[in-house]
């Protein structure tokens, strides 16, 4: 059994991204589930984890990591899985295009997030979906844009996959999950199809990890 342990949820963006990255350094890890729809992640066990009472939670190299954007940037750099360039500009370039969903998108369309307005609203009709649709949508059009700065080759912003890869294919499966039209972001979806095709990504995608 493997001393590194991936504490995770099938459908978790966050999850979904430590998959991808774990498999890109070829590190052997055991996955526990913390189920989400059940509240696992409020149980006192979880939240001796992790206070926050999120996922993902690595444990590994003696450790015990949380937000995965930090556990992302720990792995890049013990790991030397060249998520980013190393130059300042194109570092900080890179990072924002990631950042475009991790931060903005991610955070907000949260399905904690999306629950209590729904609740706010009084369960108007097409909740949470509307209220999914209606950052996703704009957002991805404007990483969409952002991309335009880089020459797919194939992947976000190299011949090697990176920071803005791992955090876009989780946020494409939730647009798919909820309906969002990104019919008319060519650049987005051939990343998408590069990304789909490579087995670090494969092998982390929710279907692969839904409970039977």
């Amino acid at each position: 059994m493997s001393d590194t342990i991936l504490f995770d949820y099938w459908r978790s963006s966050a999850s979904y991204r430590l998959r991808i990255a774990l498999n890109l350094a070829g590190i052997d890890y055991q996955a526990i589930s913390v189920d989400l729809v059940k509240g696992e992640h409020k149980s006192p066990e979880h939240l001796a984890r992790n206070p926050q009472g999120f996922v993902p939670v690595l444990e590994i190299d003696g450790l015990r990591l949380t937000q995965s954007l930090a556990i992302l940037d720990y792995l890049d750099q013990t790991r030397d899985l060249g998520l980013l360039p190393k130059d300042p500009g194109a570092r900080a370039q890179a990072q924002a295009l990631a950042h475009s969903i991790a931060v903005d998108i991610h955070p907000v369309c949260n399905l904690q997030v999306a629950k209590h307005a729904t609740t706010l609203s009084g369960g108007v009709d097409g909740m949470p979906g509307d209220w999914m649709t209606h950052f996703i949508q704009p957002g991805l059009h404007a990483f969409e844009t952002m991309l335009g700065a880089y020459a797919q080759a194939p992947f976000c912003t190299s011949d090697t996959p990176g920071l803005a890869d791992i955090c876009l294919m989780p946020q494409l499966y939730n647009a798919r999950r909820w309906g969002a039209d990104i019919s008319d972001m060519p650049r987005l979806t051939s990343v998408e199809t590069a990304c789909a095709a490579h087995p670090a990504f494969a092998a982390a995608h929710p279907d692969r990890w839904k409970p039977a």
